[in-house]
């Protein structure tokens, strides 16, 4: 039916470049901070923008490149998240932490034509730059005063920028425009692409920042300082870089996570929100740097695997305000939050410490359901368990050039994401296991996250990962690795650990069935991927 209006309206596509309209207006004085280094305001982080764009212009970037980056949490990063988009080209954000094989793999999927790549990774760069054909433009980024090592760039980020001018009008473009393109390391096989549009992360920001209208506690607000403990080459920081330039907030980016660095910017900054996987927020508490710092005013949201009970426990009695966040790289990421009733915050801290962990309720406009293998919803009663499947205007449509992977990602019109969980009657979501990691000892299935959880508990436990290993008789058996505190305080036998996680049984906790067979490891350390998460896959090969 045609409109009524006489003159038509017109089209607002929803751009990345739309997120940065209120704070350079309402608030350009307001900070972006990097480590020690650099302080400016956001009237010039808009210029800088401008004139990354002419910059990236003058080199040959057209719509549709893809531009790559090398680089540390960094303001030069946030950069890049609005300025190669912007100009209608793809981001791709480079995960330095796998191997030099993988990251040739990723350069040479994603086309890039631009990378752009800070000096720390120059020996890396030796290594590939012979094989990388297609990439036809490097810039170099550089820390510190002294000149940037000689080589063979066609500029230094700085010196490139302020050769051109701040002012850049970005042109309005279909908002779906593919914007940005990463790649997650699966559990089989090479790193597969993952793709969003800007209309897809315009979604993502104003559905996130949604959440904290429709909550009242754990939110992201207007008057937060906000510094990423994610990497930024990782799901772009888990998006909440876009949600922080939308409102406005004070910015503080660490570079290399150092537990000292970073605790001296919360302290100086008073930093008030961030996010990160489990694994880092052990590493700063377990820092002797953190002792005498003052976290009573951190938010921290936990995610990208389980946040152990011992851990949360650990965080509240340091007066931080820790929750669980979900979603995974398919989606963008966020899927739902653990934020707590002005009830729940009136429990003691071992009750919190429960609902904290769970992986919480839908975020909105997500359509997320658990159902069985024949993709029927089960009932919310707390107990039925199946499958975490999931529709939202922002999750990816497949794998880049991947018809196959892309084909099994939605199977049946669902995002499927692997979690096994429950959902109880008020909708809050329990992850039990990942399908791929419950260890199945005779037929019966056993959550490796609830045997972690419980071990954890023990006081000479640092950190736990319990895999499947074969057995003959059973098909598998659960052990658990074991990292044990230093000192006097991480004096424990393995038949002291399979004693304590019995006691658990004898409760109910978990089943005689699930603690009978299990085995205890001591090791000095638990393998973990590129982005922080137990590797569960290489421990399963080298325990196997």
């Amino acid at each position: 039916m045609p409109s009524p209006l006489a003159v038509p309206a017109h089209d607002y596509q929803l751009l990345i470049k739309s997120l940065l309209l209120t704070p350079v207006v309402d608030d350009p004085e307001q900070e972006i901070v990097y480590r020690d280094q650099v302080r400016y305001t956001y009237r010039e982080f808009r210029a800088r923008v401008g004139r990354l764009a002419n910059a990236l212009s003058r080199l040959g970037v057209k719509a549709g490149d893809t531009v790559a980056v090398m680089d540390w949490d960094s303001h030069r990063y946030l950069e890049c998240f609005f300025a190669v988009p912007m100009i209608g080209a793809v981001l791709h954000t480079i995960n330095v932490r796998l191997l030099p094989e993988q990251i040739l793999f990723t350069i040479e999927h994603a086309e890039d034509q631009v990378l752009l790549v800070n000096s720390e990774f120059l020996p890396l760069l030796d290594q590939l730059r012979d094989r990388m054909p297609q990439v036809r433009r490097y810039v170099l980024l550089h820390d510190g005063p002294a000149p940037p090592p000689a080589g063979a760039f066609d500029g230094e980020y700085e010196a490139l920028l302020a050769a051109e001018a701040p002012e850049r009008e970005f042109p309005d473009f279909d908002e779906r425009t593919r914007a940005t393109i990463f790649y997650t390391t699966g559990t089989t096989g090479r790193p597969k692409g993952v793709c969003f549009s800007h209309r897809q992360l315009v979604l993502h920001s104003l559905a996130t920042l949604a959440g904290g209208a429709t909550a009242r506690h754990g939110c992201f607000r207007q008057g937060d300082v906000y510094m990423p403990l994610t990497p930024m080459f990782h799901v772009h920081a888990w998006g909440i870089p876009y949600n922080a330039t939308a409102l406005g907030v004070k910015q503080v980016y660490p570079g290399k996570y150092q537990p000292e660095m970073l605790l001296s910017l919360i302290a100086r900054e008073q930093v008030t929100f961030s996010h990160c996987v489990p694994t880092i927020l052990h590493m700063l508490l377990a820092s002797p740097a953190s002792e005498q710092a003052d976290l009573s005013r951190w938010t921290v949201l936990i995610g990208g695997s389980a946040l152990p009970r011992a851990l949360c426990l650990a965080a509240l009695s340091r007066g931080i305000d820790v929750l669980t966040g979900y979603g995974m790289s398919e989606t963008c990421p966020a899927l739902a939050v653990a934020h707590l009733t002005p009830e729940m915050l009136k429990l003691g801290r071992e009750e919190q410490a429960e609902l904290r962990c769970r992986t919480g309720r839908s975020s909105p406009l997500v359509d997320l359901r658990i159902v069985d293998e024949q993709m029927r919803e089960l009932p919310r009663d707390g107990k039925s368990t199946g499958e975490i499947v999931a529709r939202a205007p922002w999750l990816t449509p497949g794998y880049f050039k991947d018809p196959e992977g892309s084909e099994a990602l939605w199977a049946g019109g669902w995002l499927h994401t692997g979690d096994v969980a429950y959902r109880d009657s008020r909708g809050y979501v329990k992850i039990t296991d990942r399908a791929k990691d419950v260890v199945k000892v005779g037929g019966e299935w056993v959550s490796s996250l609830v045997l972690e959880d419980l071990l954890t508990k023990h006081p000479a436990v640092s950190e736990v990962a319990v895999i499947g290993v074969p057995d003959e008789e059973w098909g598998e058996r659960p052990t658990a690795l074991v990292v044990r505190k230093t000192g006097p305080q991480g004096e424990v036998s393995e038949q002291d650990l399979v004693s304590h996680a019995e006691s658990f049984a004898a409760q109910g906790a978990i089943s005689r069935y699930a603690v009978k067979y299990l085995g205890v490891k001591f090791v000095d350390a638990i393998e973990k991927t590129s982005v922080g998460k137990i590797n569960k896959l290489a421990l399963r090969k080298k325990y196997a």
